[in-house]
């Protein structure tokens, strides 16, 4: 089975910004989010030796979801200089390192994973998924998982449709039903006010998604639940529109040009320029490296 390594750009490139120190070239370049970057695409090829990768990243342009819902993610603070520096450098190392980025305007990169999701899970392909967001987890099936950063690179945790359920008590593909109940305070829509965790797992257990809770409304025993439920109907179906992964963007691209065959020796140049040695020594030295060596590596890679 060939397998198809996805990386949610964004999401690993915020999760390297906000775990290193601020690492700068001589220039004063920012680097840390590249020192980051690189350093977990390296530990994720070298763990699951994929056949196939593609990073797929948001653009600044507004998406869908925006259009739907004015104040979507409006409470996010404004993104720092030093993370929008890096984010061309971030892509510039991956040409230079060969390895195919995809992006497409009005939509997240969630939205694109999920497409490529659907349109490889099927045909003999083991997709995994690196990403921080937990979002991205109503994508897990059969041959789809997700590879999640824990505390410390050395730690991916992946999760399977029985971790993903451990972790959030509910099905994956009941994911976007219990934000569209409870809400999500990190995009900024509302939910159900009132309706907590608790409540929204069990009524999933109940009755399975939100569209079937309504449909039942009146056979729920709790008074106080079906007003809140009814009272907040709109904000909860709207809600499941912004939760949902689309699986169907229509992008262009060519496998051939997903083809992983290690990283291209273009990056060794790339990561000299902005002094980032001890990635070269990682990634294109390794192999001669001695024990002793590799074991002092990966107690460095826990770092963040």
């Amino acid at each position: 089975m060939n397998t198809l390594l996805l990386i949610d750009g964004n999401a690993i490139m915020h999760r390297a910004f906000h775990a290193l120190p601020p690492f700068k070239a001589t220039d004063g370049t920012p680097t840390n989010i590249i020192y980051g970057f690189i350093s977990m695409l390296n530990k994720v090829v070298s763990d699951f030796k994929p056949d196939y990768v593609c990073t797929c990243f948001d653009t600044p342009k507004p998406t869908f979801r925006n259009k739907l819902f004015k104040e979507y993610q409006a409470q996010r603070p404004k993104i720092d200089s030093a993370f929008i520096v890096q984010i061309p450098l971030v892509k510039k190392a991956l040409d230079t390192a060969g390895i195919f980025h995809l992006e497409k305007d009005g939509y997240e990169a969630d939205d694109l994973i999920g497409t490529i999701t659907r349109i490889f899970k099927n045909n003999d392909f083991r997709i995994i998924i690196l990403t921080g967001d937990k979002d991205i987890m109503q994508l897990v099936s059969e041959n789809v998982y997700v590879a999640s950063p824990q505390i410390g690179l050395a730690n991916v945790k992946i999760y399977d449709k029985i971790e993903v359920e451990r972790k959030l008590d509910v099905e994956p593909q009941q994911i976007p039903d219990y934000k569209a109940l409870v809400g999500d305070p990190s995009d900024n829509y509302p939910g159900a006010k009132g309706i907590g965790p608790k409540t929204a797992t069990k009524l999933l257990v109940d009755y399975h998604t939100v569209d079937n809770i309504y449909k039942n409304l009146s056979s729920i025993n709790s008074e106080k639940i079906r007003s809140l439920l009814k009272k907040d109907e709109k904000n909860v179906l709207m809600s499941k529109k912004l939760a949902i992964i689309l699986t169907n963007v229509e992008i262009d691209f060519d496998i051939e040009k997903m083809k992983f065959k290690g990283f291209h020796k273009n990056l060794k140049d790339f990561l000299a320029k902005y002094q980032i040695d001890s990635l070269i020594k990682r990634i294109f030295e390794k192999k001669t490296s001695s024990k002793k060596a590799v074991k002092k590596e990966q107690n460095q890679m826990g770092l963040f």
